[in-house]
């Protein structure tokens, strides 16, 4: 039995894997095959696994989303965010309670029906899918005009929280028949889940922080132990867990902590197997023959979400903060739905919430029109609304081309005493099977020719062989404290072994390659090589 289970197992992951290859050339989000694994393998499928188990399925996919939004966070770079974040927010919490509003309006008095029918459905779907948005702008390679982009990164992945919290408000009410206390309920939910994610942020990082207790290569171990003590904490203090672990994500991801690059490709590869699960799952639970009597009144759930509700919210939030017409249609129609609404509706028939329609289906196809047809025509859409941004982006352009190259790109900063300066680039030294590949000069990326000339304070950006590390290279951190010894003295000056060089070091957003005259400052992170 043991070897049968794990033959299935590994057979959806294969499965699911090379799917998305195929997802890629479609330009169609990968969770979509995924769920179509799930489809191959149920009641209907190939395999005939009977699988109506919804209180089961709603724990593993509560699990595995608390680790999503810990990740959404995590990977939200606030630096380049931060000037958005008014927008996005304003989106994710006021922008989901009027999304739902007009839905639950419309369901009511053209559907007809219950109030807190509408409410219920209008709030599980009244959240957007980072995921599906940027798996089609990357499979596109399409960035947008306007910090349209970031809007929605922040936005998408923020925004579960409130649809969570309007989730269990609806629930509550169709079990209870009741909606006292709402407001206050609301405001604990609020209250408690951003203290606590701040809160466990800052223990987080001072642990880290601190030697010989975290065992170097158990970071990552210790920062899922965390967000899983976030999460259910936070529940038991009736915060909201998923507000929570989303905030512990977003500081976290913007300090400086141990073994960062480990942890950021960990919970990469997580996530990623853990929307395949989740969608496989929605895949297994769905039976494809009971699915055509839910799709009139999916079909008009989604006409009104994309063509009235959405729309309305974005519009009367975003162009009084002066974003354009064509900025608010795109993000409008950008708010595609996908995992989260349906992991909502699986909470709600799991807590047996009696119902006129088959909330889970509903839900199920408006997820599948909302990303097969909206989604897919969301690279058209920017493009008729002239909102595809083609200026040159070296994070665009270099990076995806990087990590799949047998080189890297790196940096060269020509400060006032280089001596490259008025030199032109093929009669400068460059290191050895290197090549210069741009030069990032006033804010612009020209292209570095032999011939063009080198001027004070280029950026020059250097084509070089990559390096695939042994696994028997040391490298060590170290934080300087306002006491350390090296504080406030240059490299030179620290007396370090002939068998150790710093070769980085970290101050605040920047990383610096320091040389003999670099002054150490309290507050700063040194990378330390330690050779044999």
């Amino acid at each position: 039995m043991t070897t049968k289970i794990v033959f299935g197992v590994s057979l959806v992951i294969l499965l699911c894997v090379l799917s998305t290859k195929f997802s890629y050339k479609l330009g169609v989000p990968a969770l979509i095959f995924f769920m179509f694994v799930g489809m191959l393998f149920g009641t209907d499928g190939i395999m005939k696994i009977a699988y109506e188990d919804f209180s089961s399925a709603q724990i593993i996919c509560s699990i595995s989303l608390i680790f999503i939004m810990f990740e959404g966070g995590f990977n939200t770079k606030w630096s380049t965010a931060r000037k958005y974040v008014p927008k996005a927010v304003l989106m994710s919490t006021l922008g989901v309670v009027l999304t739902a509003l007009f839905t639950t309006l419309c369901c009511h008095f053209f559907l007809k029906l219950s109030l807190a029918e509408s409410f219920l459905i209008a709030s599980v779907l009244a959240s957007t899918d980072a995921a599906s948005v940027f798996a089609i702008l990357k499979s596109n390679n399409l960035d947008l005009k306007d910090g349209t982009s970031p809007i929605l990164e922040v936005e998408s992945g923020s925004n579960d929280p409130m649809a969570y919290l309007l989730t269990i408000t609806a629930i509550g009410i169709m079990l209870t028949g009741k909606a006292e206390n709402i407001f206050i309920t609301i405001v604990i939910q609020l209250v408690v889940g951003f203290v606590s994610g701040i809160a466990f942020a800052a223990l987080a990082r001072y642990v880290l922080s601190l030697k010989n207790i975290v065992v170097d290569g158990l970071d990552t171990i210790f920062i899922i132990s965390v967000t899983l003590l976030c999460y259910a904490l936070t529940d038991m203090l009736g915060g909201n867990a998923y507000l929570s672990v989303y905030l512990l994500g977003l500081t976290l991801g913007n300090m400086h902590i141990k073994a960062k690059a480990a942890v950021v490709a960990f919970f990469s590869d997580l996530t990623s197997l853990l929307q395949m699960l989740i969608f496989f799952i929605i895949g297994l639970l769905s039976t494809p023959s009971g699915i055509p009597q839910s799709i009139p009144l999916a079909f008009f759930i989604i006409v009104i979400l994309t063509f009235v509700a959405r729309p309305l919210a974005t519009i009367l939030l975003l162009m009084p903060l002066k974003c354009s017409l064509r900025q608010c249609l795109l993000i409008s129609w950008a708010g595609l739905r996908g995992a989260s609404s349906i992991v909502f509706a699986i909470t709600a028939v799991s807590a047996g919430v009696a119902l006129s329609m088959d909330l889970f289906h509903v839900v199920f196809m408006v997820s599948l029109f909302s990303i097969a047809i909206q989604g897919a025509l969301l690279p058209t859409i920017a493009i008729k609304l002239k909102m595809i941004d083609e200026s040159p982006n070296i994070a665009k352009t270099l990076n995806d081309f990087d990590t799949h190259a047998d080189f890297q790109f790196t940096r060269l900063v020509v400060d006032d005493n280089s001596s490259w300066i008025g030199k032109r680039i093929k009669d400068v030294g460059l290191p050895l099977g290197s090549q210069a590949v741009m030069i990032r000069r006033d804010g612009k990326n020209l292209a570095a020719r032999g011939k063009t000339v080198i001027e004070r304070n280029d950026e020059i950006i250097l084509n070089v062989p990559a390096y695939t590390p042994s696994g028997k290279e040391r490298v060590k951190e170290l934080l300087i404290g306002k006491d350390h010894p090296w504080a406030n003295k240059k490299v030179e000056q620290l007396g370090i072994p002939d068998n150790e060089l710093i070769i980085m070091l970290q101050r605040e957003d920047q990383g610096i390659v320091p040389n003999g005259d670099t002054l150490i400052q309290a507050g700063d992170v040194l990378q330390i090589y330690q050779g044999e």
